[in-house]
């Protein structure tokens, strides 16, 4: 079971690397640059938008995206140094924000001294046991993430494997760091998460430990793994392509497999981050955007707005080298500087729909386990209520993806409290949706 204070956790995600704009590349001659100063002036605008999480993208040093780790107790030069880390957390939970770090454990990048090492010395280096490894006539060959030369895999099956990635992970919990998210989690033997999360929750049980799982058995990954959660790619996918393809039947259907998955333990929920195309770019516009946040805000989970996503930036995620770049931009000095259409032409209504909906969010915390019933659904209306799990309060939603106002009538003595258009007096204006207590 997740920690008490996961049950109010609603998380900014920032890539960090890319917010700051920090160069593309660093080795050992790279020189420390104060970057993560930037991300704390944010806090406050994080704080305003009404969430208190801060969902760290990649801050231990890397050679090139953050995923390809050279040393997990150091701080990226390229962000900053440990200093910088420390007043980053320390600023953020003067302002009672929760901290996430990105934890790479599947991989480390090639140039990670214990590979170079396991390298160097050949089969019988002591280093070579942390990795797999194969020799052939002197030539080593080696498992790597995806195809990826460059991310070298950990030997999962070493019991050294298992000292390393506990020591890292409880080494940033005793820095200050709140929990942790599991890069390609799904690419692990639960069987050794198990090892590591029983060792690091023996030291902090009040940390949270999230898996990036996409897709699979997501209620047994947890079970056997001892991770608080995953990542809810099913209810992602579900929500963007019902809007996409004017189908709001996939969703509906995934609802129902979402109420399974909250039987055992509550998923990490957004509809958008570093790895994905941006939620506007995918639907086509800011007005349509928003109907995805109104699910993503009513339904059981611990939710997570990746920043831009506030302010409808655009991006298209491509398969190529850089084709990340797009969906990972930086952001400015300060937040007046967001204003104009320069920035982002729908910037300041998405950003006041985040708000108003987040606001809607906090308000009704018992959203973070309830479960749906869907009233009524074809490919452009759904209407489909969130009950708190106990069956104590009720909220009606009513999702128009038509052009043309739809008469949806909510019960007697329904109260409305949320809308982008709906009129006061019952039903859904044209591409518009309403939120109402009942």
């Amino acid at each position: 079971m997740a920690p008490a204070w996961v049950e109010h956790a609603l998380w900014w995600h920032v890539y960090p690397l890319g917010f700051t704009g920090a160069e593309p590349a660093a080795d050992a001659a790279t020189p420390v640059t104060h970057r993560l100063a930037h991300v704390e002036r944010w806090l406050d605008y994080l704080v305003d938008l009404g969430l208190n999480g801060l969902a760290l993208g990649p801050v231990l040093a890397s050679a090139t995206h953050g995923y390809d780790t050279v040393d997990h107790l150091r701080v990226d030069p390229r962000l900053g140094d440990r200093d910088d880390l420390d007043r980053l957390l320390a600023a953020a939970h003067e302002r009672g924000v929760r901290v996430l770090l990105d934890g790479v454990f599947n991989h480390v990048g090639d140039q990670h001294p214990l590979f170079r090492a396991a390298l160097e010395g050949g089969p019988g280096a002591p280093e070579a046991e942390l990795f797999r490894i194969r020799w052939a006539d002197g030539v080593p060959e080696w498992d790597c993430f995806e195809g990826h030369r460059s991310l070298v895999t950990l030997n999962h099956d070493s019991p050294r494997v298992v000292d390393l990635v506990a020591d890292v992970m409880t080494h940033w919990l005793d820095a200050g760091a709140d929990g942790w998210r599991l890069d390609a989690a799904y690419a692990v033997p639960t069987a050794f998460w198990r090892q590591v999360t029983d060792r690091v929750r023996a030291a902090h049980p009040d940390a949270y430990l999230m898996g990036e799982v996409i897709h699979g058995d997501y209620t047994g990954f947890v079970a056997e793994s001892g991770v608080d959660s995953v990542t809810q790619y099913e209810l992602w996918k579900a929500i963007w392509s019902s809007v996409v393809d004017r189908n709001w039947h996939e969703l509906a259907w995934t609802l129902s497999r979402h109420d399974e998955f909250l039987d055992a333990f509550v998923p990490y929920t957004f509809v958008g981050n570093h790895d994905v195309t941006r939620l506007t770019s995918r639907v086509g516009d800011a007005t349509l955007a928003g109907h995805a946040l109104v699910v993503l805000m009513t339904v059981g989970g611990t939710p997570a707005v990746y920043y831009g996503d506030e302010q409808a930036y655009r991006g298209v995620k491509e398969d190529r080298a850089g084709g990340d770049d797009a969906v990972r931009p930086p952001y400015p000095p300060t937040p007046e500087d967001l204003a104009g259409p320069d920035v982002a032409p729908d910037g300041r209504p998405t950003h006041d729909r985040h708000a108003a909906l987040i606001g809607l969010r906090r308000r009704h915390p018992w959203l973070h386990t309830a479960r749906t019933h869907v009233v009524e659904v074809t490919g452009t209306h759904l209407a489909y209520e969130s009950r708190a799990a106990d069956g104590a309060a009720t909220l009606l939603v009513a999702l128009n993806l038509d052009d043309d106002p739809w008469p949806f009538a909510p019960p007697a003595g329904a109260r409305l409290v949320a809308s982008d258009g709906g009129p006061a007096t019952g039903g859904v204006g044209g591409r518009c949706w309403a939120v109402w207590e009942v």
